[in-house]
């Protein structure tokens, strides 16, 4: 169930990225139709009608994201009479639904961004099972391991609509030519390519401190190319302790980024008070002086390139997370919507989420990736997200999901908790290998048993 895209695999894909980048693809969307305008192709799912039905539906998605998956929720208003409505939620989402339901108000729906927190839902008694028409879509729609993810014990709970490829460095490439540099396939040929752009007088790496989970999509990166997938396996369900050699070595490679404050924008008190969507944005303002010339993160980081003047394709282009290992390593995270109430409304909604025609909405909007392989990848605004898109479907079940996204949610998914804020110590002081480690299995520990 938990298993990675083949780095292998994935290694030859991505190499087609990052050459597609460098000669300077068009940026432009290039959407297949407008998603204003009215698609008369044959509907991809039957939907029920549901005239005067109120819904509503909790994700902790705000501004672009948030807007884009308001287009898929009103094309399902207009096919079913029914009105949505968003509920913006917090992180942890299982405390804020917590929450709710002791108020005797949960949503109908909740858009879930980790297994372990599906697994909470399921073990707290507040998810729904998948009914049988989104089964349907489920199985025409995606590979096994999609279904697997939003399954607990048999039993399927989700359904996964938004997929993230996190293992892309995305890059200034007014800084870089201004510099020299040329993108780097490997972890050493990364930190000398971060030395030739600080000297250029630009700062080389823009780092989303202040969100904990970019610092452990950095480790999960660098664990999986340099440890291998089976350690991945183990360490992401604690058959391993977080003391374990491997890890050591993972944090010890990371240091040799984090230990070098001159080559992260603001050092790492800066790092630590910028938010993931400011550590893009700053890398793609300021023409060819930008605080930062690169950053990791994931496919979405082209929705915050789209708050810049920057185009994808020419002023911003990206490249394989570096190997540390043999091969370049790929990690993907998603989003899985789960109802937690009974009814119609709900389940066609599930249905709904689970279609061709939903995936394809956010998909010409931009800033998605859909693990719905019956999706025309045609649909995505440019051949850098296409490419992206066809890379994970490409790697049908051999998808590894997010580490820190398995893992219970008090370590793996709560803001100054856990793995998020014990990374951001690491940040801080990423001398303290031992102390991490320690600090990690401690936490790790706990959450696991309780």
């Amino acid at each position: 169930m938990r298993r990675t895209v083949s780095m292998r695999r994935a290694a030859v894909v991505f190499t087609a990225i990052g050459a597609l980048a460098l000669a300077g693809c068009s940026g432009e969307d290039e959407p297949s139709t407008d998603p204003g305008k009215k698609d008369d192709r044959p509907s991809s799912v039957a939907l029920p009608k549901l005239d005067g039905e109120k819904i509503s539906v909790a994700a902790v998605w705000t501004g672009p994201e948030q807007a884009n998956f308001t287009k898929v929720l009103d094309e399902f208003e207009k096919r079913t009479g029914a009105t949505v409505t968003f509920v913006p939620a917090q992180d942890p989402i299982v405390n804020f639904l917590g929450t709710k339901i002791a108020g005797g108000q949960p949503p109908d729906v909740a858009m879930i961004p980790q297994v372990g927190a599906i697994q909470q839902a399921v073990a707290k008694k507040w998810a729904k099972p998948v009914g049988n028409e989104a089964r349907a879509q489920l199985g025409q729609n995606y590979a096994q391991v999609w279904q697997d993810l939003g399954a607990v014990d048999g039993t399927q709970y989700g359904v996964y609509f938004k997929a993230a490829n996190k293992s892309l460095v995305w890059y200034n490439t007014k800084a870089f030519e201004n510099a020299g540099a040329s993108e780097p396939k490997t972890w050493k040929d990364f930190l000398a390519t971060a030395e030739t752009v600080s000297a250029s007088g630009v700062t080389p790496v823009s780092v989303g401190g202040a969100d904990g989970w970019t610092l452990t999509d950095w480790f999960e990166n660098i664990y999986l190319s340099q440890a291998g997938p089976e350690k991945y396996d183990q360490l992401a369900k604690h058959e391993i302790k977080w003391t374990d050699p491997s890890v050591k070595e993972a944090l010890t490679t990371l240091a040799e980024l984090f230990g070098k404050p001159e080559l992260i924008s603001g050092g790492a008190d800066g790092a630590l008070q910028t938010e993931f969507p400011v550590s893009v944005t700053q890398t793609f303002t300021g023409g060819d002086q930008p605080k930062g010339a690169m950053v990791f993160e994931g496919d979405f980081v082209s929705i915050n390139i789209a708050q810049t003047e920057a185009k994808i394709g020419t002023d911003a282009k990206v490249f394989p997370f570096p190997a540390v290992g043999a091969d370049s390593p790929v990690v993907t995270g998603g989003d899985a919507a789960v109802a937690l109430k009974d009814g119609k409304g709900a389940q066609a909604l599930l249905t709904w989420l689970a279609s061709t025609d939903a995936a394809k909405i956010w998909a010409e909007a931009g800033g998605f990736i859909s693990p719905n392989k019956s999706l025309d990848t045609a649909a995505y605004p440019n051949d850098v997200q296409r490419k992206i898109a066809e890379a994970l479907i490409a790697a049908g079940d051999d998808v590894r999901f997010d580490m820190s996204d398995q893992a219970p949610q008090s370590f793996g998914g709560t803001p100054g908790k856990g793995e998020w804020k014990i990374l951001q110590d690491f940040l801080k002081n990423p001398k303290d290998v031992a102390g991490t480690q320690a600090a990690l299995e401690s936490a790790a520990a706990k959450a696991y048993t309780s």
